[in-house]
Order: C-alpha cells, then sequence, then structure tokens
C-alpha cells in the first residue's frame, strides 16, 4: 500500500512541477464548473505567461472594483467562496472514510498529502511569493485551495484503499483535479478569471525522507516562464540573482538579509569565502561531536563569528559538507560556540558521542 500510495504522490508531484503548454480548454471548463457550484456564471478567461503578469495584467475590458486590486486579494469576493467549497468537500469527505479506512488515511495523509504540500511550498509557493515581492501574502489560504496535495490524497484513497465517493462527492472534486492537471495558477473575480500558463522551466531538488522537492539551481534561474520572469533559488531559498551568477565577498559583506547571505557564501564554498574575505582565525579545536574533524572559529564583521564545521552525516555523493554556523561575537572556544548552536554548554557538548 505504501508503494501504491507513493506512486500515486509522484504522479501528482509531476503534475504539479509540469513544464508542458496548458489544456486551456480543459482549465475553463473546469473553472466554469466551479464557479457554477457558487452559484456565478462563467467568468471571461484572460491567460497569461506567468503570476508576475497576472498580478500587473487588468484585463481587457474589464473594469475592476478598487476592493478587486491586486493589493487587496484578501477582499475579493470569489477567492474565499470557492475555498469554502474546498473545505466543506473535504470535510464531508473526511467523515465518510475517517472510521472505516482511518489507518490508511493516516498513512495516505502522511505519504501523499503531507509530502505534497511541502514541495508544493518549497518548490511552487515560494515563486509565487517571488512575484508578489512578499513572503507573505494575504490570499494564502487561496492559493493553498490550489495545490494538488488535498486533491492527490482523496485521489490516492480511491485508488489506494478503495474508498468510493457518491456521484455528487466526485462531481465536485473532479473540476479542482482537473484544473491541477491543466494549468498554473489562476486568479478568480466577479465576471473573468486571470489564468497563468505553467512555466517553461522548472529545476528542483529531492529533499527530506518522502520523495519532497524543493527548487535549486546553482547556474541559473530554478523557475523562468515563456515572457522571462524568472526566480533564483539555492536549496529552497529564493535569493536574488547574483547568489547564483556573481556571488562576491564584496555582495555578501553588503547583503542584509542573513539568509540570503548564507546562500551566497555556501555557493562559493565557506572554506573559499573564508579565505577571500581573509577571515581572522580566533581557535580551532577537535569536534567532540564528530570525531575526526575539526571544529575552526572565525572573526567576521557586524559583531559575528562563524563556526566551520563538518557535517556529521554523508551527503548523497559520499562526502561530509563543511558548513558555517554564524554565532555571537563573544565567543572565543570553538566548543562552546557549537554548543551554544544545539542551545548546550561547552560542557554538555563535549560530552556529546557523535553529533548527526
Amino acid at each position: 500500500m505504501q508503494r501504491e500510495a507513493a506512486e500515486i504522490r509522484e504522479e501528482w508531484l509531476g503534475l504539479a512541477l509540469s513544464t508542458l503548454p496548458a489544456d486551456r480548454p480543459a482549465a475553463e471548463a473546469a473553472i466554469s464548473e466551479l464557479y457554477g457550484l457558487i452559484g456565478l456564471a462563467p467568468p471571461r478567461f484572460h491567460w497569461v505567461s506567468s503570476p508576475a503578469a497576472a498580478l500587473a495584467t487588468v484585463p481587457p475590458g474589464i473594469r475592476l472594483r478598487p476592493s478587486e486590486s491586486v493589493d487587496r486579494m484578501a477582499d475579493w469576493p470569489v477567492p474565499p467562496r470557492l475555498v469554502r467549497l474546498m473545505r466543506d468537500l473535504c470535510r464531508e469527505l473526511d467523515s465518510q472514510v475517517r472510521w472505516v479506512h482511518q489507518p490508511m488515511d493516516q498513512l495516505i495523509r502522511q505519504e501523499v498529502r503531507s509530502s505534497l504540500a511541502r514541495s508544493s511550498d518549497s518548490a511552487l509557493v515560494r515563486s509565487l511569493r517571488a512575484a508578489h515581492d512578499s513572503p507573505y501574502h494575504p490570499a494564502t489560504a487561496w492559493y493553498g485551495a490550489q495545490c494538488v496535495s488535498w486533491v492527490a490524497h482523496y485521489d490516492a484513497l480511491r485508488r489506494v484503499a478503495g474508498v468510493v465517493f457518491t456521484p455528487e462527492q466526485n462531481r465536485r472534486l473532479e473540476p479542482w483535479a482537473v484544473v491541477a492537471r491543466s494549468c498554473g495558477w489562476w486568479w478568480p473575480r466577479e465576471g473573468v478569471c486571470v489564468i497563468s500558463e505553467r512555466p517553461v522551466t522548472l529545476h528542483t531538488e529531492v529533499w527530506g525522507d518522502a520523495g519532497e522537492v524543493r527548487l535549486h539551481r546553482a547556474d541559473g534561474p530554478a523557475i523562468r516562464y515563456a515572457d522571462g520572469w524568472d526566480a533564483y533559488a539555492w536549496h529552497g531559498t529564493t535569493v536574488p540573482s547574483w547568489v547564483v551568477t556573481d556571488p562576491s565577498v564584496r555582495r555578501i559583506d553588503e547583503e542584509p538579509n542573513v539568509e540570503v547571505r548564507r546562500c551566497a557564501i555556501e555557493h562559493i564554498g565557506w572554506a573559499s569565502y573564508i579565505d577571500q574575505a581573509r577571515l581572522r582565525l580566533v581557535g580551532s579545536a577537535p569536534d567532540p561531536g564528530n570525531p575526526g574533524s575539526q571544529l575552526r572559529l572565525y572573526d567576521m564583521r557586524k559583531e559575528t563569528r562563524v563556526l566551520l564545521a563538518v557535517n556529521g552525516s554523508v551527503e548523497r555523493d559520499g562526502h561530509r559538507r563543511r558548513y558555517g554556523l554564524t554565532v555571537p561575537g563573544f565567543f572565543d572556544d570553538p566548543i562552546a560556540a557549537a554548543g551554544w548552536t544545539y542551545g548546550l554548554s561547552a560542557e554538555q557538548y563535549s560530552l556529546l558521542v557523535r553529533r548527526t
């Protein structure tokens, strides 16, 4: 059962990450059905090449209400109604399977739904936030409704556990599944719906233990759309393009965001960065949590120091990764600094058998 669930998860993940052109007729028909389920007539459709274009576009011939501007998406009337439609359906389906198929439901929820939700957030929603130019947005619930994870959950229950939903339940579930298979993000207003094409390139890497993926590319944009809009990502973190295309000590020193600085340093390599930045070695010591490895503490600017350590576990390529951790500038002892990163004293860290 677990293998079958994983296969369905991979199937839906492939659809979520698809770079094939949208199936416009299928997407428009399904969205029209969803409008009908909340009592609205089918909208006019306006297709754009990227989410960034969608957020900057006023469909031709449409006069938007002030409450339907992009910066007021939380006030749009249609998305909350569609979210309620989705949540009501989920509650109904959950109550039907909870008692008869509870163990299988829990397995599928973990293997399929939770895994796909994490992949969607790391590989798709982060690029959408970049289009919004904000890490957060009031339309988060609406974007969550478009995630394939919940549709895949009920699809897996039907195909793996043999759950039979009523024709009426399937009629309400199917349009969501068709949209998820057919196009990119979409933004419903009264009378008009803007739909984005899928990206033309999408680069991810596997992370975690349940088949999750996240955006990553070391030599170019991790995601790019036909109109040229793109986003760069380093191991799941959205970053400015220079982090990938031209990282330098000067840019790293000038960057105020600590996560962006970390990504740029990782791209250069911690040892190379320390050498190029000419950081002063404060002290070194054998790592008691990782026998055979050394802890090195360096002085950095901005009243911080960096602890260079070796990962306790082996990477996929068989090597142990060297990485740096920023610590407060008052540390002079690398062991005390290492303990601090775990919430331990130097004495407590020294008693560790092996760090992983």
